[in-house]
């Protein structure tokens, strides 16, 4: 049987890039010559919906069924003919077609204004060094919130942009409520998908349909797909599979989700979707299904029985996304912070430098699971050319590599291959902020395009990052930030209050280690979470090491992940959120570090016991690198324009050259004596980044000596070799 396969994302993940999943698994059906065509319905609902067309039929549904509606909804109502005739036009602008609407847009007379417009203050300060554009971003994506508040009230009150019937799907032990939304009539929201989902069926004629579900927001929209597919195409198979799935419900015995879907697979999708396309075609039992879910009678079944290997990364083809509609992704602003702005604005290539995490570690995290227990890297060759292929497909040289946490060698490797190829790109990436990240590496990385990092300080507390098994400590985090920051690359932290056995004193230590890290630049942005004890965990897996109680005792028959639990030795901890989210927004306004800690809660916390001067110590202690015989020496900059000429000093001729380097910026001038500039101008191409092997501190050491240009330890203490450190020597 000649299989046609549609890959669905179901709304709702990101409104400005395609999450990365079904372009993964197109790549790989590519290389086994399987026909497939991919969708993200969730990008195409938000267009129908915020059209002109798409919001007559919203107020027009309200008309039919008028509520006892917010005043904040009515004065929406009100304004609905401003709403429709400014829709199309805020719609295109965001997808990047109209810039010049950006000035009628601040001038403020064009777009309808609600509630959400009361929480811009000064937009000239927020927006001030960013721009007319990103001003205008901002205004139209409240603009769009206000319209999204109305949906929830009037319409669905599941609705959300980037999470659709979200609490339906976190952690729901029980099937029951979900079940029940299912049964009732489609909403709106679900007509909208339905008809898209009808279109693609018609025009493609798929004989297997798999929806990928990333996040709880997607699971409700994926089994109202299904449920539609079962109803109208019995004969169309469906499949489910994704993060969520993976995670949520890999102890799965509810047989009712099995109305909606016919298989689920866990991890990997490769593999399983190869098989599954084949026990479908009769050239496998059912028997050899890979790690797949599927009903016989009432029961579920968890069948695993093939002996295929999952698909090596080598193999598993170029990230195809040449299908997708990149016309129809919205460059959306939700807050001024510029490393925020990554996840919602621009249209990022999502591409993986590794399969699982290298470090794998930390015992708040799904360490037991296949997709962060197995490291698999990428071979760093393979991984360019399909960066190459996919900027051809999409037009877009934007890069956000979405891994656990980026293994340094990897990135390294990465861009020194990116310099080789002159590929222009920007990426950023998650990392570990661990000693590696030197401020050679960092410089390197920036050179090859990174502008971003985020990565986890987490509790900010050396007791607690000791128990979490991070493998790095406050002092090391500062450090590593700063090359970063220095490097000209942002840096985002991932922030957590709660772990087990936090006190009420770590966490206000951790509020004041923050605050010292923004008011010395080292953080551009970050967010706090609320500890989750999550069941594939080691806290989770087991809760006695950390003194903490599971209180998830029945685990029910649909979902389990996040478990109910008690920390009788630690803080109150839900007490602090707001205090902590609060603080941290001003942080990164560039506001109140003069505030008292105390000022942020409306109950009484402890003195902060870190000093005032913590941070800043750590900052100005760092030792300068220590130069090994393994490092390898590599020249970014240019190839010097020489000159040689003579200096005459009581009596005694010195024969000297001058060195122009020319960089983008500025140019350096070096004057020295003709032996080390000869040497220089010798040494340098042999450093340049196209060069096939680099030279080691040894090598270079080795080879000075034979040729004698003068002492190589005075050389290295030397103005001139600083003057080359800063302008393109870096040593790995």
């Amino acid at each position: 049987m000649s299989h046609k396969v549609l890959l669905i994302t179901p709304p709702f993940t990101q409104l400005n890039t395609a999450y990365p999943a079904t372009a993964y698994l197109k790549g790989y059906l590519n290389t086994l010559k399987i026909e497939s065509v991919q969708a993200d319905l969730g990008i195409e609902v938000i267009n129908k919906l915020f059209s002109r067309s798409g919001l007559t039929g919203l107020f027009d549904q309200i008309d039919v069924a008028p509520a006892d509606l917010s005043s904040n909804s009515q004065r929406i109502l009100n304004l609905r003919k401003e709403y429709l005739n400014t829709v199309d036009a805020v719609m295109d602008f965001l997808r990047g077609n109209n810039d010049l609407l950006a000035h009628a847009i601040c001038e403020g007379n064009l777009l309808p204004e609600a509630s959400r417009f009361n929480q811009v203050e000064d937009l000239d300060w927020s927006f001030g060094t960013m721009g007319l554009q990103d001003k205008a971003k901002h205004l139209t994506t409240l603009y769009l919130e206000d319209l999204s508040d109305l949906i929830q009230e009037a319409i669905d009150p599941f609705f959300g942009f980037s999470r659709y019937a979200e609490r339906l799907g976190r952690s729901a032990s029980s099937f029951d409520e979900m079940n029940q939304a299912l049964l009732e009539a489609p909403t709106y929201i679900d007509q909208l998908l339905i008809d898209l989902l009808k279109e693609k069926i018609e025009s493609y004629q798929p004989t297997l349909i798999a929806l990928s579900v990333p996040f709880p927001g997607n699971l409700y929209s994926a089994l109202r797909c299904g449920q539609y597919i079962k109803k109208q195409y019995p004969h169309i198979h469906v499949t489910m599979g994704g993060g969520y799935v993976n995670t949520e419900l890999r102890e799965l015995k509810e047989p009712r989700v099995f109305s909606y879907v016919d298989f689920m697979t866990l991890d990997d999708g490769e593999a399983p979707l190869r098989i599954l396309l084949e026990v479908l075609d009769g050239k496998r039992d059912q028997a050899q299904l890979k790690r797949t879910f599927f009903r016989n009678n009432a029961e579920v079944i968890y069948c695993d029985g093939s002996d295929q290997r999952d698909v090596p990364q080598a193999q598993t083809g170029t990230p195809d996304y040449s299908d997708l509609r990149w016309d129809l992704y919205l460059s959306v602003v939700e807050v001024a912070n510029p490393m925020f702005r990554l996840w919602s604005d621009g249209r990022w290539n999502k591409m993986t430098l590794a399969h699982g995490c290298y470090w794998g570690k930390c015992t708040f995290c799904d360490g037991s699971l296949d997709y962060i227990g197995r490291y698999e890297p990428n071979k760093i060759e393979h991984l360019v050319d399909r960066m190459e292929a996919i900027i051809q497909q999409t037009g877009r040289n934007g890069f956000h590599f979405v891994d656990e946490a980026a293994p340094p060698v990897l990135l390294r490797e990465l861009a020194l291959e990116l310099l080789r190829r002159n590929l222009l790109v920007t990426w950023w990436t998650n990392i570990r902020f661990e000693k590696s990240y030197t401020r050679d590496l960092c410089l390197l990385l920036k050179e090859s395009g990174c502008i971003a990092v985020s990565g986890g300080l987490e509790v900010a507390s050396d007791r607690l990052l000791q128990l979490i098994n991070k493998g790095v400590t406050v002092e090391q985090v500062t450090r590593v930030a700063d090359h970063f920051t220095q490097s000209g690359i942002m840096v985002h932290a991932y922030l957590m209050y709660g772990f087990p056995t936090q006190t009420a004193q770590e966490t206000i230590d951790a509020l004041e280690v923050v605050r010292q890290l923004f008011e010395a630049g080292v953080l551009h942005s970050g967010f706090w979470h609320r500890f989750a004890m999550t069941a594939h965990s080691d806290v989770g897996l087991h809760p006695e090491k950390y003194k903490v109680q599971n209180l998830t005792n029945d685990k029910g028959t649909f979902a389990n992940n996040d478990l109910e639990h008690a920390d009788p030795s630690g803080a109150m901890h839900e007490m602090y959120g707001d205090g902590l989210r609060k603080s941290l927004y001003n942080f990164m306004h560039g506001l109140c570090f003069d505030y008292q800690i105390q000022d942020w809660f409306d109950f009484k916390v402890p003195r902060t016991t870190i000093p005032s001067n913590c941070i800043e110590r750590s900052l100005t202690s760092e030792e300068g690198n220590v130069l090994a015989d393994k490092n390898k020496w590599i020249w970014l900059g240019n190839q010097p324009r020489v000159r040689s000429y003579t200096k005459k000093k009581k009596g005694k001729t010195t024969h000297m050259m001058e060195l122009t380097i020319s960089n983008k910026k500025a140019e350096l001038v070096l004057k020295v004596k003709e032996e080390l500039g000869q040497w220089l101008c010798q040494l340098l191409p042999q450093l340049a980044v196209s060069a096939k092997e680099h030279f080691t501190l040894q090598q270079v050491r080795a080879d000075f000596e034979q040729k004698k240009p003068g002492d190589f330890n005075i050389f290295i203490n030397s103005y001139t070799f600083s003057q080359l450190r800063d302008s393109g020597l870096v040593i790995l």
